[in-house]
């Protein structure tokens, strides 16, 4: 995620200066044959033409944003689920479920870190086994949704707990309703990952932006002249870095700079837990180059 106040030009020009150079190529060479083969553009109803993409443009980014959004509030109730799992498996377990209580904590942060992995279609062998014993997370991992299992060994690790006396069934059920509401959280990111734009909002934006930036130059030649490459490339360049925004935020699990910053909020996650079990936590994550991941 760009943490930066203003966007770096360099961010901006990487994403949009293939169709950029290639409008500028055309537009010189609409103003090279109306200047040296004067010819009479066509009257073009531009204003209406940019209103109606402008319309579109809109509604791509809106669509996206909302996905980006609810991304970042589902990993935010995950933080809050994951600090109440932690709370609970401290107070409500007795002194001598020491180990149990450990164990929750660190197959929690398992958890989150094997589920970034997941988002982002990275390995998580690496990310599991740096909290735990690989007696402990090879059920997990050996599943397809690794992340999955885990929460299901947490929970029949508390249900263990019941049936040796150390909760009672009041307490089970309320760190099984934290398990629910982390494992609701869970599903609610992976049907964004796994759910994609209608067609409709990803293939007519991008074909009417195309049509509209080769119509560009030959409604304004005739007004701006020799100027219209110029005219012409900054006009466009607006309706591309709306369109580009939309495919930014459409996905906030690419693992990308405008991407929902995982990484840190698994760090946060990570240092909240391990802190509250009394074991050393590692510093919070800090950007780079004004992008925090």
């Amino acid at each position: 995620m760009i943490v930066d106040s203003v966007p770096r030009a360099t961010q901006i020009v990487r994403e949009v200066w293939r169709p950029l150079v290639a409008l500028f190529i055309w537009d010189c060479i609409v103003t090279a044959i109306y200047i040296f083969q004067p010819f009479r553009a066509p009257s073009l109803p531009l204003t209406l033409f940019g209103t109606v993409l402008a319309l579109f443009l809109g509604f791509r980014a809106n669509a996206a944003y909302a996905r980006w959004w609810e991304a970042r509030g589902l990993w935010g109730l995950m933080i809050n689920a994951s600090r109440s799992l932690s709370r609970a498996a401290r107070n409500l377990l007795p002194a001598d479920a020491n180990d149990l209580k450990r164990t929750i904590v660190l197959r929690q942060v398992a958890y989150v870190n094997a589920l970034r992995c997941q988002l982002r279609r990275q390995p998580h062998d690496g990310e599991v086994l740096r909290f735990l014993s690989r007696g402990e997370a090879e059920p997990a991992l050996a599943r397809t949704n690794a992340a999955n299992g885990l929460l299901d060994g947490t929970s029949r690790r508390v249900a263990d707990a019941q049936r040796a006396g150390w909760i009672d069934t009041i307490q089970q059920t309320h760190i099984e309703q934290l398990l629910v509401d982390i494992s609701n959280a869970q599903g609610g990111m992976e049907r964004i990952k796994n759910t994609p734009l209608p067609n409709q909002y990803r293939f007519l934006p991008t074909l009417f932006s195309r049509i509209f930036c080769i119509l560009l130059p030959i409604g304004l030649v005739e007004t701006l002249g020799i100027a219209t490459p110029i005219g012409s490339t900054i006009a466009g360049l607006m309706f591309l870095a709306a369109l580009a925004i939309g495919d930014d935020l459409v996905d906030p699990f690419a693992d990308t700079v405008h991407d929902v910053p995982l990484t840190a909020m698994c760090r946060t996650i990570e240092i909240d837990l391990l802190q509250s079990i009394g074991d050393p936590a590692p510093e919070p994550l800090k950007p780079v180059k004004g992008v925090l991941w």
